[in-house]
């Protein structure tokens, strides 16, 4: 299934400000929740740093609400 492109208005994107913008969240709560438990992979990569800096190009796949390229 191809990614959903999920445009920023920056360089970079915090990935838990990212999955608000992308809609996957409400709160920063939640994603916070959902990075640390693991459901989060960024590029392949399981990350567990809500802080972590997305660019252009990286895809984002979150379980159970599919993936999403950053794009500029």
């Amino acid at each position: 299934m191809k990614p959903k492109a999920v445009l920023i208005k920056t360089d970079t994107i915090k990935l838990e400000q990212f999955l608000k913008w992308a809609g996957v969240v409400q709160t920063g709560g939640e994603a916070k929740n959902l990075i640390q438990d693991g459901w989060v992979l960024v590029n392949g990569e399981e990350e567990l740093r809500r802080g972590r800096q997305l660019k252009e190009g990286d895809l984002v796949e979150v379980e159970e609400s599919g993936s999403f390229k950053v794009v500029k």
